[in-house]
């Protein structure tokens, strides 16, 4: 036993020390195979991994493991701007298999479906994912942020924006999707968040039966493990597939930040219980210090069931649908060959919210102007895309304090918490810095429930200086002015910053997705729209919060340790009297930043809903034999991190689908 523990600390010693070494590599421009497929923004990087790689393969081999997913492919210091790199397909004879299902995408929602369908032993089932499988480097909590700068990420940006984005790199803002075996969950911060009972019971309100806070709760109760030390058990379970603890690493000024909102009137909560409003130490979707992901735990302990098909590295390219508007199929790439899965029963699309709906109009099932503008032939005219809900977040409430107690960047660097990792304790098994959540309403809210709160404010132990700008700063895109103007003269300071994130949970302003052409391989074209709802309230709501993590850093707790909000004005904002509305306002429209939270794209509705794609049991209006089962689907913006209602959303839909063909019942198409 002590020499396996020995091979397992040498081997992930050597990672940490690959990994921090790769903070330093610099990009390498090349040229560009003349069969690439690529879409991006920026310079073309040559992976620059390959010798470490091959190094990292030969010893694992010589330590008797697989050698195999050890590194990333590429790791860039400026994310978004390198190509996602795949190959044209070659003219060959195209391949056929049939099943019974096929669910096109492994993220949250999907890796729970393929799960749940596949219990069945009766029945076949394909899994298509674009992307690889992930590396186990990626199951470390404390260097989740990197995995946005590789082929782990789809590297989306948003669209330009006027009066938006100013003070961001290019003034277009990231939008991070997971691109591996279990998408998303793969590079999220594990934040492990169900959302309000009110969400859910408006979602069922909305015409929708069987989405209300009843119905669902079983299903948060089924996927989870709880292990959260302060816990309403009536609300909570033991025993599902996705771990949930308390992070086992606290900075020592949390404490302080948790006092001092408890000082301030919030009330300490399990905010996945009974009550939502007030102060929690953050819960992770982690087992034992861990990340636990859609792959590792709904797919890793399946991978060996007979009647379950899971292809990587291919990419569906569209819906083979016949005459009678019934999905038959999908054509998908891999090894630069085209395959074509033939389907006796359905097809679930679990792609995500811009990809799921880019994949219904790349099929003809979309917006019909929009498709015949780009020669695309209209099967059904449904609004694909047309709205899409987002959480906002602005990173620069930053303040200091007069002693150490933040996260120490030095420590996720130091090999003793590695060996700590292994025992499922250290800084390693912090979530990004994330420490605990606070959900508020602030007087700006229009909505009448006093329960019911309009942000959520993320505490961070530590700031963009933590890291002295490697990492974090980089995934926001901030460009460099604004960060050696308003974090670079904290950086001798960092352990003694401390910042929150306040996150718009129920904005007004709506965005799109689009369709760039009728080339699979192009990105969709991604529309904010952030801020632009007429009366400026999500402006407003901002500015409110903002004033209540100024009221909580004046409470005693934090006093004592003399916290001091940083006055530094953000270029692009000094004609603007610093911590005035309109100060605010110019600084939010410099670097505002998304916790990719999309979600209604595809917007569940009744089939009197002119928004609406799916019905309440995700059926794709006017199209038999399709269904979606992810977080386009969700038709508002709910008080959550959407991970989690993801897998919900695909455990429900498994059960929909069972009793379906279970009982050997027909398709109801209200619109048909």
């Amino acid at each position: 036993m002590k020499k396996i523990k020995l091979k397992c600390i040498t081997t992930t010693t050597l990672i940490w020390v690959v990994v921090t070494c790769l903070c330093w590599i610099g990009p390498v421009v090349g040229q560009q195979d003349e069969d690439l497929v690529t879409d991006y923004e920026g310079q073309v990087n040559v992976d620059i991994l390959n010798r470490l790689n091959k190094i990292a393969t030969d010893y694992e081999r010589m330590m008797n493991r697989n050698g195999k997913f050890l590194f990333w492919q590429r790791f860039y210091q400026q994310p978004y701007e390198r190509p996602i790199v795949e190959y044209r397909p070659i003219p060959v004879m195209p391949k056929f298999e049939t099943y019974d299902f096929v669910v096109v995408g492994s993220g949250s929602a999907g890796s729970a479906l393929a799960n749940r369908l596949s219990e069945n032993p009766n029945w076949k089932v394909l899994l298509l994912e674009v992307g690889k499988q992930p590396s186990f480097i990626t199951d470390i909590p404390g260097i989740c942020a990197t995995f946005q700068m590789t082929d782990y990420n789809w590297g989306y940006l948003m669209e330009k924006q006027d009066n938006m984005c100013l003070g961001l790199e290019g003034q277009r803002m990231a939008w991070p999707r997971g691109r591996a075996l279990g998408g998303s969950s793969i590079i999220n911060y594990m934040i492990h968040v169900r959302g309000n009972r009110r969400d859910y019971d408006r979602w069922a309100a909305m015409g929708n039966p069987g989405w209300s806070y009843k119905d669902v709760l079983p299903y948060f109760k089924k996927l989870e493990d709880n292990n959260v030390r302060y816990t309403d058990q009536t609300y909570r379970n033991r025993g599902g597939p996705i771990s949930v603890q308390d992070v086992p690493f606290r900075s020592q000024v949390v404490d302080a930040y948790v006092k001092s909102c408890m000082e301030a009137g919030h009330k300490y909560v399990d905010y996945n219980g009974k009550r939502q409003m007030g102060v929690s130490y953050v819960q992770a979707t982690t087992r034992r210090g861990i990340r636990a992901s859609g792959e590792s735990a709904y797919l890793r302990p399946i991978r060996d069931r007979p009647n379950l098909t899971i292809l990587t590295e291919s990419r569906a390219t569209r819906l083979i649908i016949d005459d009678n508007l019934r999905v038959t199929g999908v054509q998908y790439v891999r090894n630069r060959q085209f395959h074509y899965a033939n389907v006796t029963k359905e097809v679930i699309l679990s792609a995500g919210t811009f990809n799921s709906p880019q994949l219904l109009m790349l099929s003809g099932i979309g917006p019909k102007d929009h498709l015949q503008e780009l020669d695309i032939p209209v099967l059904r005219d449904l609004p694909v895309g047309q709205k899409m809900y987002d959480h906002a977040t602005y990173p620069g409430v930053i303040f200091t304090i007069n002693e150490t107690l933040s996260i120490n960047y030095a420590d996720l660097t130091a090999p003793r918490s590695m060996i700590q990792l292994l025992n499922g304790q250290g800084p390693l098994t912090s979530i990004g810095g994330v420490e605990a959540l606070t959900y508020i309403k602030t007087n700006i809210s229009r909505d009448a429930d006093p329960k019911y709160p309009d942000m959520e404010l993320i505490f961070i132990g530590g700031s963009f200086a933590t890291d002295y700008g490697l990492v974090y700063r980089r995934t926001f895109r901030i460009s460099d002015e604004v960060y050696n103007a308003l974090w670079k003269p904290l950086e001798r300071i960092a352990r003694q910053t401390w910042t929150v994130f306040p996150m718009l949970v129920h904005p007004y302003s709506t965005g799109s997705v689009k369709l760039k052409s009728k080339n699979p391989y192009h990105w969709p074209r991604l529309y904010g729209n952030f801020f632009t709802d007429p009366e400026n309230l999500d402006i407003k709501t901002f500015i409110a919060a903002i004033r209540e993590v100024q009221r909580i850093s004046n409470s005693p707790t934090f006093q004592r340790f003399n916290s001091q909000q940083v006055k530094t004005k953000i270029p692009g904002c000094r004609h603007h009297e610093w911590d005035t509305d309109a100060y605010w306002e110019c600084s939010l429209r410099h670097i505002t930043g998304t916790l990719h939270h999309q979600v209604a794209t595809a917007k569940m509705g009744p089939a009197s809903d002119p928004e609406a794609v799916v019905d309440a049991k995700l059926k794709v209006y006017g199209i038999q034999g399709l269904r979606i089962a992810d977080c386009s689907i969700i038709p508002l913006p709910l008080t959550a991190h959407t991970n989690i209602p993801a897998m919900m959303i695909g455990e429900k839909a498994a059960d929909l689908i069972k009793e379906e063909w279970a009982n050997a019942q027909g398709t109801f198409d209200p619109r048909a």
